[in-house]
């Protein structure tokens, strides 16, 4: 057990700090929980402001996966990693090895992947050193970029959405507000339009926008997240950073539905219930953002696309499952979701108690 950045117990199994002179590597390998299986999350490459604002993202986001996988059904624990950087200007080769090296000498209790920041070219760097990297390129014998996966599961989980919220799976002349179109939000604009929605969306990056007013002209392009999110739209998809839905950000938001790929949404504790109160349905991030993780998993079992999304078309129905026992035990859809996950994470993770 670790203690935390506010001195309290996490819970997480193990923290490894990472640090390569040298090549400038500084990173931290979060591992909450191997209960069922590795710990499998992907490496965030960010420039953040100090070490302990780091520290606080990979526990965050090391929990967040082993819940992710834990609903999603996978035999998989949760991890997380983070590299403190600027990608664009520190990332090398020597320092995407050093990192391999670090990942290698836990064992496999750590299995990696692409995250904010880090590519599928750098995974096969990464993988020059250790054999628990996934979403390696295709020519390396990966599947390739997860973003595919997740932005198809979190259209999934909007379809569900809207069956509870409007009694028909379809987004056909909905508004949908998509902030942050990078790797996962600018393909789920494309599904989003191919379902014949009405698309508006923000993002810092004006080569984002640029990339999606070229792909798809009728999109509707607003100044900044804030904006959006006090915009006439059915359905909310945050698809940044975390952190987005707060005291303000919820008391302002004209969504009835939130439901995008971001991790760790939910600023603070008690955010999912001001939602819940405010009649706006929010699908689980962790729940609705894991065709990326199932897509990775794929590969180490010989990645067949069809099978992942297969398996990532059930994220419908976990959705719908997740609401209905929110309704059932009158709680926010959020609290149900951590209530499917950790029971699994305890029915299942008991039977390696039994020896073979």
């Amino acid at each position: 057990m670790t203690e935390g950045v506010f001195g309290r117990n996490t819970g997480h199994e193990q923290v490894v700090f990472c640090h390569d002179q040298a090549s400038g590597l500084k990173a931290i390998i979060g591992i909450y929980s191997t209960a069922l299986g590795p710990a499998l999350g992907g490496t965030r490459f960010y420039p953040y402001e100090s070490e302990d604002a780091a520290l606080a993202d990979v526990l965050a986001l090391s929990k967040g996966m082993a819940y992710k996988n834990a609903l999603a059904g996978l035999d998989l624990g949760g991890g997380k990693a983070v590299i403190i950087g600027d990608p664009a200007t520190q990332k090398s080769e020597s320092l995407l090895r050093a990192y391999g090296r670090f990942v290698q000498s836990l064992g496999g209790r750590y299995i990696t992947a692409c995250d904010v920041g880090t590519y599928v070219r750098d995974m096969d760097v990464v993988a020059r050193e250790s054999r628990f990297v996934t979403g390696r390129s295709p020519e390396d014998g990966g599947a390739g970029d997860s973003s595919v996966l997740t932005a198809f599961g979190v259209y999934q989980g909007m379809r569900a959405s809207a069956e509870h919220v409007w009694g028909v799976p379809e987004l056909t002349g909905r508004r949908v507000g998509v902030a942050g179109v990078g790797k996962v939000g600018h393909i789920l604009v494309g599904h989003l339009v191919e379902a014949g929605a009405h698309v508006v969306v923000s993002d810092v990056s004006p080569a984002a926008l640029d990339r999606v007013r070229a792909a798809y002209p009728g999109v509707e392009v607003v100044s900044d997240v804030d904006t959006l999110i006090r915009s006439e739209v059915d359905v909310f998809a945050p698809c940044a950073l975390g952190g987005v839905l707060n005291d303000d950000t919820v008391a302002a938001l004209r969504a009835r539905i939130v439901c995008g790929a971001a991790n760790n949404q939910l600023a603070h504790p008690g955010v999912d219930k001001m939602l819940d109160d405010r009649g706006i349905l929010f699908a689980p991030d962790y729940l609705v953002n894991a065709g990326g993780v199932i897509q990775v998993d794929d590969e180490r079992h010989g990645f067949d696309f069809a099978r992942a999304k297969r398996k990532t078309t059930a994220i419908f129905d976990t959705t719908k499952a997740v609401y209905a026992l929110a309704k059932s035990e009158g709680v926010p859809p959020a609290t149900a979701a951590d209530r499917l996950a950790e029971r699994r994470m305890a029915d299942v993770g008991r039977l390696r108690g039994i020896l073979l």
